[in-house]
């Protein structure tokens, strides 16, 4: 419960965080869907989710530890890495990217901090 409670409280603060970015550097959202870019987003996505569930099965059969450890982190650096890569490449006026590399860093350095921290 604790550690719940603290990490959506962190949650709740980076998007404060980003939000403010955002209005800093005149970030206006846009999205990859209604670029050229929008059949990657889609194949990447499904591919980056395929794979990283068959690390998840391929570990609970195995019973690889280290592998349900770093899922959620490595999922999220793959998802997010993915995103920034394709609103650089479709949406580089924007500005979009920098938002999602902070926020990004911010979440899985959150997570990795309070994962750590209590366990």
């Amino acid at each position: 419960g604790r550690i719940h409670m603290k990490f959506l409280i962190i949650l709740i603060a980076l998007f404060f965080v980003i939000f403010l970015l955002e209005k800093l550097l005149g970030i206006k959202r846009e999205k990859i869907s209604e670029t050229p870019g929008k059949n990657m987003e889609r194949w990447g996505r499904a591919i980056i989710l395929a794979v990283f569930l068959a690390a998840y099965v391929f570990a609970l059969i195995n019973g690889t530890d280290i592998i349900l450890k770093w899922w959620w982190p490595l999922f999220c650096i793959a998802l997010f890495g993915f995103q920034a890569l394709l609103e650089w490449k479709y949406l580089k006026k924007s500005k979009q990217y920098i938002a999602t590399l902070i926020g990004s860093a911010v979440i899985i350095s959150a997570y990795l901090a309070v994962t750590q921290f209590y366990s």
